[in-house]
C-alpha cells in the first residue's frame, strides 16, 4: 500500500520563508531530513511568500522554476518543507510530472524505515493510514476521465468507498493492538512503581545524542547514528544510582519542529514513559547554533502531551564539538541541579551526571534504617510487600533491623495508616 523511496533517488527539495515566524522551518534541517531518508538532494529553490497560494502553495514563477530544476537535474521526486493539502500535492503532481512529497510525508517514510519492532510499526502504519486517508483521491484521478457510455461506466466512486472503508477498518484494528500494548506498558509501569523502582526518561530534540548518552550510562548497544530519527523504538534499562539504589533509564523518540499530530497520537503509548517518569534528561545538542529553538520545540511537545510540570534536568551534550567547553555542574537559586554539560562520545562528564540524578531522585526516596519490634510484624510485612526493604537483621530482642528505601510519598501513606513516626523508628543515620 506504501511506496517507499528508493535509497538515493534524485530530489529537489523547495523551501519558503513565511511571513508568519511559527510558520518558518528549517531549510538546513530539512536537508538532513531529506539524506535521512535516503534521497539525493540535487536542488534547493528557495523563495519567500506572505502566504501559501490556493492551489500550488507555491506562486506561478515559482513553480516553473521548479520545473526547471526537475528536468536540468532529471529528479524523480520534489519534497516540500511544508504541510501541503491534498488537493495541492495532486495539482503539484499534475504540473511537474514528478511524485510530491510534503513535510509530514517525508518524516512518515523515515519514521517506516526506522521501525523495528512490532510496536513501532504498528505506530507508523497508523499514521501512514491517516495521512493517506486524507489522499485516497489521489490513486483515483484516472477515474476523472470516465464518460457515461457503454464501456465507459467504471466504478469509481465505489472503489474509493471501498478502499476508504477498508481503510477505517484496518484503522480500527491497529487502535485495538496499540491499545492492548498500552495495558501491558501500564502493567510494567505499575510493577515498577510497586517495586519503588524509579523512572528516568531521556527526552530531546531529534539527533541530540540521546541514544549515544544511553549506551555510555547502561553499556547498551542501541542503535545510535548521526542522523535524524536514529531512534523509534523506546528501549528500557536498569542502571544503578548510589543513594538511590535501581533506575530505569528509559531512551524514546527525538522531537522536531512541527512534530505532525498524527506522530504524537500515533506513537502516545511510547511517549506514556515519558510523561510516568520521574526525572525528564532533556538532551540538548550544545553545538547546535539552533539550540535555543530546539528546546522550545521540545518543551512544546512536553506541554502537549501534558509532561511538562515533571522535574526536568537539561544535559547538554556534545561538548566534545565546542573549543574550550568542559564537564561541569550547574545549579539553580534553591542550589538543585539545574544543567550538566557533558559528552556521550567521550563520556566526560557522566560522573557529574550521575551525581546530579543521584540529588535530584534522592529528594523523593526515604533511605534509612529502622527498628521494627516484633508487634509490628504487618508493618514489616508491608515494607516487604512494597519491596522497599533492602536488607534486614534480626536483633537478639526479636525485633528487626531494617535498610529501607522507598518513595517518602509511600512512607508517607503508610505511616498515617499506621500512626508512625518516622523519629520513633530510627535506628541509625546512613
Amino acid at each position: 500500500m506504501f511506496e517507499r523511496p528508493k535509497s538515493g533517488e534524485r530530489a529537489v527539495l523547495v523551501h519558503l520563508d513565511m511571513l508568519d515566524e511559527k510558520d518558518r522551518e528549517d531549510p538546513r534541517e530539512f536537508t538532513e531530513l531529506a539524506l535521512s531518508a535516503g534521497a539525493n538532494p540535487v536542488s534547493l529553490v528557495t523563495g519567500s511568500r506572505n502566504q501559501p497560494s490556493p492551489r500550488y502553495f507555491i506562486g506561478s514563477g515559482k513553480l516553473d522554476e521548479v520545473r526547471q530544476a526537475v528536468l536540468a537535474n532529471e529528479a524523480e521526486v520534489v519534497l516540500f518543507n511544508h504541510a501541503l493539502s491534498p488537493s495541492q500535492e495532486r495539482n503539484l503532481e499534475k504540473a511537474l510530472e514528478v511524485r510530491v512529497l510534503d513535510r509530514t510525508g517525508l518524516i512518515l517514510d523515515i519514521f517506516a524505515q526506522r521501525a523495528r519492532t512490532h510496536e513501532g510499526k504498528l505506530q507508523v502504519e497508523l499514521a501512514q493510514l491517516e495521512h493517506l486517508s486524507t489522499r485516497l483521491v489521489r490513486g483515483w484521478t484516472h477515474l476523472e476521465r470516465q464518460k457515461g457510455g457503454i464501456g465507459l461506466r467504471g466504478p469509481g466512486e465505489t472503489q474509493l468507498e471501498t478502499d476508504r472503508r477498508l481503510l477505517r477498518g484496518r484503522i480500527k484494528s491497529i487502535l485495538k493492538r496499540l491499545e492492548r500494548v498500552r495495558k501491558q506498558r501500564d502493567q510494567g509501569r505499575r510493577s515498577r512503581k510497586k517495586a519503588s523502582v524509579p523512572t528516568v526518561s531521556l527526552v530531546g530534540y531529534t539527533n541530540a545524542g540521546k541514544s549515544t548518552l544511553f549506551n555510555h550510562l547502561t553499556i547498551a548497544d542501541v542503535y545510535a547514528a548521526d542522523q535524524l530519527f536514529a531512534t523509534l523504538d523506546p528501549t528500557l534499562r536498569r542502571i544503578q544510582v548510589s543513594g538511590v539504589g535501581p533506575v530505569v533509564l528509559a531512551d524514546t523518540v527525538g522531537f522536531i519542529r512541527h512534530l505532525p499530530h498524527k506522530l504524537v497520537d500515533a506513537f502516545r503509548a511510547t511517549l506514556e514513559e515519558t510523561l510516568n517518569a520521574s526525572l525528564l534528561l532533556h538532551v540538548v545538542d550544545a553545538s547546535d547554533p539552533e539550540r535555543r529553538g530546539n528546546i522550545e520545540q521540545v518543551e512544546s511537545v512536553l506541554q502537549e502531551i501534558k509532561a511538562d510540570q515533571l522535574p526536568q534536568l537539561f544535559v547538554f551534550n556534545k561538548i566534545d564539538r565546542l573549543e574550550g567547553s568542559h564537564a561541569r555542574l550547574e545549579r539553580n537559586a534553591e542550589g538543585k541541579p539545574e544543567k550538566v554539560w557533558v559528552s556521550a562520545v567521550t563520556g566526560e562528564g557522566t560522573e557529574v551526571l550521575y551525581q546530579a540524578i543521584e540529588e535530584l531522585l534522592a529528594d523523593d526516596v526515604l533511605d534509612t534504617r529502622l527498628k521494627l519490634s516484633p508487634a509490628m510484624a504487618n508493618v514489616r510485612a508491608q515494607l516487604y510487600a512494597a519491596e522497599a526493604v533492602v536488607s534486614e537483621n534480626v536483633l537478639n530482642d526479636g525485633s528487626f533491623r531494617i535498610h529501607l528505601r522507598m518513595p517518602k510519598s509511600d512512607w508517607a501513606k503508610l505511616a498515617a495508616k499506621h500512626q508512625l513516626t518516622l523519629e520513633d523508628l530510627l535506628l541509625a543515620p546512613m
